[in-house]
Formats: structure tokens, C-alpha cells, sequence
């Protein structure tokens, strides 16, 4: 496989100052905003975002993490059994204005389940959705990131993969993409 480094250190950090800075374009002091980050890669994102905007905003900012496990079309289709993730919404999302975060967006079928869930938890005013990587080629649904960090351009058979320093040991994202030689 081969390896192309799309975004290193340094631009990922500039990438989700970037997000944080439109968020707060859009929803000022997060009075009646909320994020909820999709489990598990979402979440990272959903951590460095809160960590910054609590810098900026210089309060607190309402974060929940959203299990999507059995809200997921292909739960039952798996040979190995999905194991769920917690889910972490300890507030009212009814009439709250709510970002979706995850890592990448690409069918949108995980964007889908995560709605599915949301309601669970009641009805809210609004549902934006923010995408660290928008692999924009392949949609199976008819989904789109109101904010993007990264749009990406790839082919089905390429991957794109988020690394976080907290699990990875370096910030970055890579496109692997298949050699000449399979």
C-alpha cells in the first residue's frame, strides 16, 4: 500500500481552529447549541473541538458522545458481533440547535444511524453536521457536511484514516491507496 500524508501536524491543528472559528460564526456563545460527537472516532474530534472553543469562548460548552451501534443498517450483517461504545448525553437536546460531529464522512450510512439515534434523545431545533474529512465521491446517501475540515477526493478503493495523537501518536490524516502490484 502506498501512503500520502493529506493533512500533517501542523495543518490539522489549523484545520479544527478553523472549524471552531465557523461554529462560532454560527452559533455564537452555544447558549442553545450543543455537540455530540459520534463514537468512536467522532469523539476525538469532538474533544479538540470542545478544548478549543472552551479557550476561545472562555466558558463551557455542552458536549455528548452518541453510540450508534444499534441504530446501524448493517448491525445484523456482520460475521463478528459489534461491540457498542457509551453513549454520554447528560442534557436536554429538545429545541437545542445540535452538531453531529464525526471523522470522515463518506457513504453518509454512519451519519444516517447517528440521526436514527439522536432522536432517541428527543427533538431538537436543528442538526447540523461536522465532518473532519469529507470523502466526497461515494455517497450512498444524500448527506452533506455543513462544516468540513478537509474535503478529499479519493477512490473507492483508496482509505483515508485519521490518526489522533491521543491513540495514534501523531496527528495526521493518510490516504492509502493500493501499488501497481495489488
Amino acid at each position: 500500500m502506498e501512503k500520502h500524508v493529506i493533512l500533517n501536524s501542523q495543518q490539522f491543528d489549523l484545520t479544527i481552529k478553523r472549524l471552531c472559528h465557523q461554529l462560532i460564526e454560527n452559533h455564537d456563545q452555544f447558549t442553545d447549541s450543543v455537540l455530540i460527537g459520534l463514537q468512536p472516532r467522532g469523539i476525538h474530534v469532538l474533544t479538540r473541538i470542545k478544548k478549543h472553543l472552551e479557550e476561545i469562548l472562555d466558558r463551557s460548552v455542552k458536549c455528548g458522545n452518541l453510540d450508534t451501534t444499534f441504530y446501524r443498517d448493517d448491525f445484523r450483517r456482520r460475521e463478528k458481533p459489534l461491540i457498542p461504545s457509551a453513549t454520554n448525553i447528560d442534557f436536554i437536546i429538545e429545541n437545542k440547535r445540535v452538531v453531529l460531529i464525526d471523522d470522515v464522512l463518506f457513504t453518509g450510512r454512519s451519519i444516517r444511524s447517528g440521526m436514527d439515534a439522536l432522536l432517541a434523545f428527543g427533538r431538537p431545533e436543528q442538526v447540523e453536521l461536522l465532518t473532519f474529512i469529507d470523502r466526497r465521491f461515494k455517497r450512498q446517501l444524500p448527506i452533506q457536511a455543513d462544516y468540513v475540515g478537509k474535503t478529499v477526493d479519493s477512490l473507492t478503493t483508496e482509505r483515508v484514516t485519521v490518526e489522533w495523537q491521543e491513540t495514534d501518536g501523531r496527528d495526521q490524516v493518510i490516504l492509502y491507496s493500493m501499488d501497481e502490484n495489488g
